[in-house]
């Protein structure tokens, strides 16, 4: 699919919105992981050993920003490059994070759902099917974009586990 100027726009604009109150957005995303998937919570090494998403933990501010974050600056590349264009370096830690935390294609599901919970919420009346299209959009392509390094690294690892 092609990414459109008027996606890429309502991406932009949304994400202006939500910068405004990033740690309230974070804690929210990643409560709403939780309450999707409890399980979820092993995969987070600054969750792991709390009973609830602790309120001023740095650690998981800063890597709801960077889902948002990238997730936003993905869909303007999709308009402007056609594709997902992060760094290779970023990409492979990427991919090699996920493998090694065993994140299967249902927990991109679950994110995806908490990251537009989030956004809905975030945006109130701004919140359209058109909205929402391109935040999926532009999240798809994302998560497609890591499961295809997850694959490369999980054969690297087989093959050096083979040699």
């Amino acid at each position: 699919m092609v990414f459109t100027e008027q996606q890429e726009a309502l991406v932009k604009e949304s994400w202006e919105i939500m910068k405004q109150n990033i740690p309230e957005l974070s804690l929210q995303f990643f409560t709403t992981i939780l309450e999707i998937a409890p399980a979820a919570k092993g995969l987070f090494s600054f969750l792991k050993d709390t009973d609830e998403v602790p309120q001023n933990n740095p650690k998981l501010k800063a890597h709801a920003v960077k889902v948002f974050k990238m997730t936003c600056e993905a869909a303007v590349q999709l308009r402007v490059k056609g594709a997902v264009d992060l760094p290779e370096s970023t990409l492979k830690y990427l991919g090699a994070v996920h493998v090694k935390k065993g994140v299967i294609d249902p927990h991109f599901e679950v994110v995806k759902e908490a990251l537009l919970r989030t956004i809905k919420d975030a945006v109130g009346e701004k919140w359209n099917d058109e909205l929402c299209g391109a935040w999926s959009e532009a999240y798809d392509q994302l998560a497609t974009a890591i499961k295809t390094e997850m694959k490369e690294e999980a054969e690297q690892i087989k093959s050096s586990s083979n040699n």
